[in-house]
């Protein structure tokens, strides 16, 4: 089973900073004009974890992502809900909270939410279409632009169900429908489903087996996986995002691992 864990939620309070202006080292002003380059630019982020078991606490990379690659002075929150689909999430209060931590903390910080779905969605039971994948998705990533933040969609987290030496690429609907929502509405995304497919395939079964929750749960991830995985997801965000790297804490010794498709 894909999603047999309780939800749970974590605020992180280790290495957290006062609360201060969300930028750092403004720039002077000039004729009574504001000049500040975005090259001085710190951000202060506030990110917002949306998604199911392979985000949340006991099981995904989400507790990993805010204890590990968030520099001090930003913070976070994990709502990623076992057995979540893009329905659940909201019927169940999940997404109402997200969107309530987003009028808390706009004003001191930048907002981000990652939105990360697809691995209980995919199910027959859900009663969850593709197409409504596809609009749920929308929504939130909408619902979180018109709330003053920013929406960053993660195609989903691979699975590490081998077939042979690879891994099957069993998600391979919903990253294209990930992709497909945020290429049509303009929103931000990273293919965390390539990125963590190609890293698995790369260090082979035996080595992707560390990762593991249990011995044959090959979905969701002990507590050094959701460390490795998220910083995959950090990786990525800040490659194609320049202006996180500021409020990031790197690890380039396990970045290095991780492109060098190497175990970790």
């Amino acid at each position: 089973m894909d999603e047999q864990f309780t939800k749970s939620r974590v605020s992180i309070s280790k290495s957290i900073c006062a609360i201060r202006p969300r930028w750092k080292n403004f720039s002077r002003r000039r004729g009574g004009v504001s000049h500040h380059s975005p090259l001085h630019r710190t951000y202060l982020v506030y990110w917002l974890l949306a998604g199911d078991s392979t985000t949340a606490s006991g099981g995904g990379w989400g507790d990993g992502f805010l204890a590990t690659t968030v520099a001090s002075g930003s913070l976070g929150h994990n709502y990623g809900h076992s057995g979540a689909t893009t329905a659940s999430f909201r019927a169940g209060g999940d997404w109402g909270k997200v969107a309530k931590d987003i009028g808390t903390y706009k004003s001191k910080y930048d907002v981000y939410v990652t939105i990360q779905f697809g691995h209980n969605d995919q199910k027959e039971t859900s009663g969850v279409t593709l197409d409504q994948y596809k609009t749920n998705l929308k929504n939130f990533a909408s619902e979180v632009k018109a709330a003053g933040a920013t929406p960053i969609l993660l195609t989903p987290l691979t699975r590490r169900n081998f077939d042979g030496a690879t891994v099957k690429p069993n998600l391979a609907e919903q990253r294209t429908a990930t992709i497909s929502v945020a290429q049509a509405n303009n929103v931000r995304f990273i293919d965390l489903n390539l990125a963590s497919q190609n890293y698995v395939n790369a260090i082979g079964k035996t080595a992707a087996s560390k990762y593991n929750l249990a011995t044959d749960d090959w979905t969701h991830l002990n507590q050094w996986g959701g460390v490795v995985f998220a910083r995959v997801v950090s990786d990525l965000l800040v490659e194609k995002f320049p202006e996180l790297k500021s409020c990031t804490k790197a690890n380039a010794t396990l970045s290095a691992l991780i492109a060098a498709g190497k175990p970790a």
